[in-house]
């Protein structure tokens, strides 16, 4: 027995040995994170990066990929994001792919502040002229400051870079340009064009960069890939930053609202209204939006809620239609407002109409409802035809409806006898004023 408690011990211990080794062999194959992002500069965008810079750190990454694809979007966020690559402790290398895909705006900073750069063919580069928050050019001021600004960040991010490579980045910014792969590539504003992740980490092996002012050489033969996926959180926010998700909250938020404010009593109706509100201000604050819409979204529900409570026949609708088409235009497409910024047309137009819809048929419900008769109370017994039990003569009994009612004479009404048919008057209390069934 002793010896079989032995040999198993001893069994373990082998393989305990045999294991561990492999695991440090492969604890230490140099490795590459990659990430990947399409869509425009967002809060979510500059987290994503930021938690895989700190992953690469953690973890002894040999580098950074990361994958872009962007309309671009916010200067302020663009900022941050140059200074955390810059302060990265990981050589951090962006790439433009896949083949179609842009850094445009605030994207062309953002792959010129990496450690390198790379483009994939058929891409382009460019059109960094900086505009305001409404998506509007800006004043002659302001556009000087916020150019000269953006020119110092490209002086200081190429300074290893050709002449040409920074007066074409200055003109991105000054003149609007945009060029494809190939031309930044020949004139040195981006490194490589890879037609994939694998070209790239062939082209990059034996590349120098500068890390913190210290050169640094690439070895990526034969290196791991490993994919940063973005969180649950980082991609609800990306959605949350498209203009026809807003709209749609704000439409179905405002709309739960206005419902929960006709009928009070239930919680349903203000509980969506609410948090559908709440995910929609978190988008009105990231993208480009002209306020003066709100106005014209919250008098369209308005003017639907007026005409439930006070019917026009439609008339009060067909205002709040014209209302909240206008309201999402001029809250998101403004001229000037980049066209990857902009709510859709046809769904403007569709969500007014079902909306329209479904306030009108509230309304057909409404006035239908007044014209029912009453059929519980006081008020439905009036009209209605019950037998004398006893004499009325004034006073006595009647049935009605399965049950027992003290009746009264109606004026100038004559004795009626038992087993007659009455007609109900009026109705007070417990007590009927009836009259002779004709």
């Amino acid at each position: 027995m002793k010896r079989i408690w032995f040999f198993t011990l001893l069994l373990v211990q082998i393989l305990l040995f045999a294991v561990v080794p492999a695991a440090r062999a492969q604890g230490n194959t140099p490795f590459v994170y990659v990430l990947t992002y399409d869509g425009p500069v967002t809060p979510s965008m500059v987290e994503y990066m930021e938690r895989g810079i700190r992953a690469a750190e953690r973890d002894g990454a040999e580098l950074l990929i990361f994958q872009l694809n962007t309309p671009g979007g916010s200067v302020t966020l663009m900022n941050l994001m140059v200074q955390i690559m810059r302060a990265s402790q990981v050589p951090v290398v962006v790439y433009v792919s896949p083949p179609g895909s842009m850094a445009a705006s605030a994207g062309t900073i953002i792959t010129l502040a990496g450690h390198a750069s790379a483009m994939a063919p058929e891409t382009i580069i460019g059109a960094a002229s900086p505009i305001d928050a409404q998506g509007q050019d800006l004043t002659q001021t302001a556009a000087a400051k916020e150019k000269n600004a953006l020119m110092a960040t490209i002086d200081s991010l190429m300074e290893r870079r050709s002449p040409e490579a920074i007066q074409l980045a200055k003109d991105t910014v000054d003149k609007a340009t945009a060029v494809s792969s190939s031309q930044a590539l020949k004139v040195g504003m981006v490194d490589f064009i890879a037609t994939d992740l694998h070209d790239l980490l062939h082209q990059l092996d034996g590349f120098k960069v500068n890390l913190q002012g210290k050169e640094v050489v690439l070895h990526t033969a034969n290196i791991e890939i490993r994919t940063v996926q973005a969180s649950l959180i980082e991609q609800l926010l990306q959605i949350l930053t498209d203009p026809n998700i807003v709209f749609l909250l704000i439409t179905i938020g405002v709309q739960a609202i206005l419902i929960e404010i006709s009928s009070p009593g239930g919680w349903v109706a203000g509980f969506i209204g609410v948090v559908c509100l709440a995910l929609a201000t978190y988008g009105l604050g990231v993208l480009p939006v002209n306020w003066f819409g709100i106005v014209f979204l919250v008098t369209a529900f308005v003017l639907f809620l007026l005409d439930i409570k006070a019917p026009t026949h439609g008339a009060l609708t067909a205002a709040g239609v014209g209302a909240l088409v206008v309201g999402a235009l001029v809250l998101f497409n403004s001229p000037g407002t980049p066209q990857f910024q902009r709510v859709s047309v046809p769904l403007v137009i569709g969500v007014s109409i079902a909306t329209a819809a479904i306030f009108f048929a509230i309304l057909l419900f409404a006035v239908r409802a007044q014209k029912i008769p009453i059929r519980t109370g006081q008020e439905s017994i009036v009209g209605k035809t019950g037998l004398v039990r006893s004499d009325i003569a004034p006073h006595g009994s009647v049935q009605l409806a399965g049950e027992l009612w003290s009746a009264e004479l109606s004026e100038s009404e004559e004795p009626i006898e038992r087993g007659e048919r009455v007609v109900v008057v009026r109705a007070e209390g417990n007590r009927l004023f009836v009259k002779k069934s004709r």
